[in-house]
């Protein structure tokens, strides 16, 4: 049996800034509600710990 896995890539479809959260909802098959609501959490305790992230995102994971 064959499988096709996944790969984590930035959306170009599902996107309000660079696609991170639109590519990991399609990677791990849930709503991007719910990574937009994580990313604006991490936001809260002064900025940095999400916006870091977000940007460590958009430099690493590849487009579509």
């Amino acid at each position: 049996m064959i499988t096709q896995q996944k790969a984590l890539r930035r959306s170009r479809d599902n996107r309000v800034v660079a696609g991170v959260c639109g590519g990991l909802a399609d990677f791990f098959g849930i709503s991007t509600f719910w990574f937009r609501l994580a990313f604006l959490f991490a936001l809260i305790p002064g900025g940095v710990p999400g916006i870091l992230v977000y940007l460590l995102m958009v430099m690493i994971v590849p487009n579509e």
